[in-house]
This record gives C-alpha cells, structure tokens and sequence, in this order.
C-alpha cells in the first residue's frame, strides 16, 4: 500500500472533489464521520470530550467531530483557537452549523487557557498536513497545555506541529498525542522511530478517496499489507519433495554464541525450506546435532570461530550468514572469500555486518543483486555513518542499496526494507516484546529459507519481516511482551504461516 506526501493527500482530495461533483466541505463531513465512528469504538460517553480547533480545515474536521459527538451524545466543548486569525470557507461553514448546545469558547490569550481535567478526552483538531512553519506564540501554548494535563489525547490526521514527511524544525510545538486517526492511508511520519512520543497508537480510517488518483501517484514509499503477503506465498504441489524447495546453508555460531545458530537454524527450518546444512565451529556440535536434528551439520576445523568456507558451495541455493561468527582475522577472511566467489544469493546479518562495515574492500567485493543485509539500528549506522535524524537515514539507506545493488531490511518497530530501485517498505507486524536477544537470528532464518525456495530477494524480505513480525504477534498473545523470547517466535512461525495461508484459501 502506498503513503501519500502531504501535497499528494491534498491532490487526492482535489481529484476526489471533481470526480464525484461533491464540495470540500462534503469531503470534510466524509471525513468527520470516518473519526467520529472510530471515536465511539474507542471511547464511552461518560469521558467530557474537548476539541480544540485551529482555523484552518483541521479546525474544520474537529468542528463536524464535536457536532456529530454531540448528536451521539457525547458531553463535547469546544476551543476555537487563535486571536485574530482567519478561518477556512469550511471551517467557517462548519462553525455554523455547530449546534447552539455545545459550549463554545474563544482562546485568544494565554489567559483564556483552561485548565484540562484528568478524565477529558482531548481532540487535537489545531493543524493538519498543510502546516508549513513551526508552531509557536499561542497555539505553542495551548499545546503545552494539553502535555501539562493528564488528559487522553487523540489527532486528528496528524499531530499538530508535526510534520508528515519531513524534518520538523526542533524549535516547534508538537502534540503529543496517544492515539492519531489518519484518514485514508498513513502518514510517513508515523514509521520513524524519532516520532513515537508524537504519534502514539496510530490507526487509519477509510474516506473514500480516488482509487484512480491513488493508483496511479508516483511514490518510493510503501507499507505492507496482509493481503499483499498473502499475494506472494507460492502454493505447494501434491509432487513436490525436498529438493523441490531449497537448500540452504547457515554459516554462524561461535564460541559463547552457538545458541545464535540454533535460533537461525530452527527458524530457517520452520520457513519451509527442503534442506538446511549449517557450518559452525566445531564446539557446536554437539548442540546443534541436539537442538536441531533436522538439519545436517558442517563442522568447522577451527573449535572456535568460522575458518574456512565448505567444500561443493554450488549445491546451496542461498546463504545466511552472520549470527553469533565473532570478527576474528580467519572469520574476516572467510567472508571476503564468500563475497568474491558467491554465485548464490546472500543474507547478511550481525558480525557479518560489522565486519563489511570495518572493510572497504570487502564492500567493494558486494556482488550486485545478490545480497540482503539484515542490521538493526547501530549496524546500520556502522555500515553507512552517523545521520542527523531519521528521514537522512532513510536517504542514506536508499543511496547506499542504489550504489551497491543490494537490499537492507533495518530492523525496528516497523522494520524499513530498501530496495535497489529506491523503493522502501515498511512493516506493519511485530511487537516491543520483540526488542529481545536473538529475534535477529530468527529473521536470517527465516529471510535465508525463502530465498532458498526461489523467492526473489524483494519477496523474500517482505514476506520474511512479515510473518517474522507476526509470528511475534501471536507469541506475544500466548507469554505477553515482557516474558517473550526469541525462541518463542521460532514457536510460533507455524501458526503464522498457517494464518497466512488459511486467510489466502478463504480469498480464493
């Protein structure tokens, strides 16, 4: 599913306005109706609601949201926010049709701020995407007002102050907010980490916008979908048999570290692939051929760290490498010599990553088209440098796959995959119980099996982050956020992909 720049959703309103011969304001009663509705999912009566409106036409939508609230009988006031500022048409329109039993009140002075009881139900209805300076004077002030209070606090489209899909200057008053309900499709904004405070819980109700104008809006930035994964799983024939789905090898583990390559291990053969061989220091041995019985075991000559690549390397169909392999001088020496030689396609994860990223030679050995990175946030920044804030990082991670014709999921919250062509997705499965040791492996195994059974490397990382995250998800519902652990995820990759599949069936 695509994200919108804010001049676009201003397009897409426009486009949608002509082509149903409808005005702005039926536009914006569309989308106050879409928020009142989720509103009254989320919220009993029994909570005051007060909306505090800017002129502009978020000040518009929060005036249709206090006059349908009110209809649902809601105990709604409203702020009309500035001193001498001039409204929208809409919002104009709009204000009049409020009915003269919601209290209105004027804020024109800092004098004029009330002060917010605990149990309201704030709606930040002051600005919305068009917002081009940072907020300050009196509206910076009424902001701080709501953080002052222990109000619940919900936006409407955006966070005021916030901007959608660029760096909001630091001096700005921004809302925090614990819930924003974006109308039609996400903001940008919302996937950064940076902007977690602003944004809180997100959620994006239907309007109605032009299919057409969305279809055909030239974008880099996308989020995935469960109809989309579901799009890429490929069916299994009655016939098939385990050559018929990969064979891959796992080079990781090291000494203190071989449960990394049971973990990737285990979740490289609960994704599907037909055959795992798994190279790790000799040390490891015998847990491996424990812990992990199905799959076939290389081990290495040295006892402690990664020496010397496998004989036959052609009869692998991909490669993971990187969970627990230290970054010994031999280990080094091992990746540069599987880089220069590859004819399979790479997943590079951990040690494999520092290791490249402390080597502009081995960089320069990256085979085109063939490689997958795999780091979280200091790998990441280790392999390019430091960034000022998070949407350089996006551009940093978009140039670097450009020049070395490789692929980068940066793992996260909503974990970014960049593609050759520029093209970033984000994910929308996973957990904060997930921020634990060994998550990481799991997803090499996971990404690493896909590939094997001939996925694309573009498939194999959206339908990998996916279900990884979602495995997580269902793991999460069975032990909580706070006791999961990564083998818990590898547990519950079989419901996930029987999630995946079951609701793929029932779209046939």
């Amino acid at each position: 599913m695509k994200i919108l720049s804010a001049i676009q959703t201003r397009e897409a309103d426009a486009q949608t306005i002509r082509e149903e011969g409808i005005a702005s304001v039926d536009l914006m009663e569309r989308a106050g109706r879409a928020f009142a509705g989720w509103f009254e999912n989320k919220f009993t009566t029994q909570h005051p609601v007060w909306i505090f409106c800017g002129p502009g036409n978020n000040g518009g939508d929060g005036l249709v949201v206090a006059r349908l609230l009110h209809q649902r009988l809601y105990d709604v006031q409203v702020y009309l926010v500035g001193s001498d500022a001039k409204t929208s048409p809409d919002f104009q329109i709009n204000l009049e049709r409020l009915p003269e039993e919601v209290k209105q009140q004027s804020i024109k002075t800092s004098a004029d701020l009330p002060a917010i009881p605990a149990d309201t139900c704030v709606v930040d209805a002051l600005f919305g995407t068009g917002l081009a300076r940072p907020v300050a004077g009196l509206f910076a002030e009424v902001i701080a007002s709501i953080h002052a209070s222990e109000a619940c606090v919900v936006a409407i489209d955006l966070p005021s102050g916030l901007y959608s899909d660029k760096q909001t200057p630091a001096e700005g008053a921004i809302v925090q907010a614990n819930y924003t309900v974006s109308f039609e499709l996400p903001k940008l904004a919302f996937f950064l980490p940076q902007h977690e405070k602003y944004v809180g819980e997100w959620h994006v109700v239907p309007i109605g916008l032009s299919p057409a104008y969305i279809q055909q809006a030239k974008t880099n930035h996308f989020y995935t979908t469960q109809e989309e994964v579901q799009r890429l799983l490929k069916p299994r024939g009655k016939f098939s048999h385990k050559g018929t789905y990969g064979h891959a090898l796992l080079l990781c583990g090291g000494y203190g570290k071989i449960g990394a390559a049971v973990l990737a291990s285990r979740a490289c053969l609960r994704s599907g692939v037909g055959l795992l061989t798994v190279q790790a220091p000799s040390i490891g041995y015998d847990v491996l051929q424990t812990a992990v019985p199905e799959a076939m075991l290389l081990p290495d000559s040295n006892r402690r760290h990664l020496s010397a690549l496998p004989e036959e390397m052609e009869r692998y169909t991909a490669i993971g490498v990187g969970p627990g392999i230290g970054t010994e001088r031999v280990t080094k020496t091992l990746l540069g010599q599987l880089l220069a030689t590859a004819e399979h396609p790479l997943v590079l994860d951990a040690d494999a990553i520092n290791l490249i990223a402390s080597s502009e030679k081995l960089k320069a050995q990256l085979p085109p088209d063939k490689v997958i990175f795999t780091p979280h946030p200091k790998e990441f920044e280790r392999l390019v440098g430091k960034t000022k804030n998070e949407y350089d990082r996006l551009e940093e991670m978009r140039e670097f796959c450009r020049v070395y014709r490789c692929y980068v999921v940066l793992k996260g919250s909503h974990s970014a995959i960049c593609c050759p062509e520029g093209d970033i997705y984000f994910n929308t499965t996973g957990n904060a119980g997930m921020a634990t040791g060994g998550t990481g492996d799991v997803l090499t195994g996971v990404i690493t099996a896909l590939v094997a059974q001939q996925y694309t490397l573009k498939e194999a990382c959206l339908l990998g982050v996916y279900v990884h995250g979602l495995a997580g998800d269902l793991a999460k519902v069975s032990v909580g956020e706070i006791a999961l652990i990564a083998s818990d995820v590898v547990d519950h990759l079989p419901r996930a992909f029987q999630h995946l599949t079951c609701h793929q069936e029932v779209a046939r």
